[in-house]
């Protein structure tokens, strides 16, 4: 089973930039599509952006269209989530989960089959 650990959260101000990393381990990375989803205080999970590793295609939320920017690297077996013009509805903690290639587009939570821990992201006004 694949593991996830996430890494790169923090405190910015509004207008800031963060990165975000995700490492797996395992050996089929290339046949992953790695999703990055975040749940705000008080409210339900939702995705944010997916990659499929395979060939790099991605997808994003339309919320974070345009500011959001996730990429992966085989050879490190990490993906990572650039985040920029943040806003204080950025804020709540992020995870990068395994889901299936099926699920790719929509990047849906229902797809997901396993979790790292998060991070916390938290957008100051």
């Amino acid at each position: 089973e694949v593991q996830l650990v996430e890494s790169g959260g923090g405190l910015v101000q509004a207008g800031g930039s963060l990165t975000l990393s995700c490492t797996a381990s395992g050996s089929k990375f290339d046949a992953y599509v790695i999703g990055w989803f975040r749940q705000a205080p008080g409210q339900e999970r939702q995705g944010v952006s997916c990659i499929r590793t395979s060939d790099g295609n991605t997808y994003y939320e339309d919320v974070v269209k345009g500011r959001f920017t996730v990429t992966s690297n085989s050879a490190k077996n990490t993906v990572a989530l650039q985040m920029d013009s943040l806003r204080p509805e950025d804020t709540g903690v992020y995870y990068c989960a395994v889901v299936n290639r099926r699920d790719f587009y929509g990047c849906r939570l229902s797809g997901v089959n396993s979790w790292g821990k998060g991070t916390l992201v938290t957008v100051s006004p």
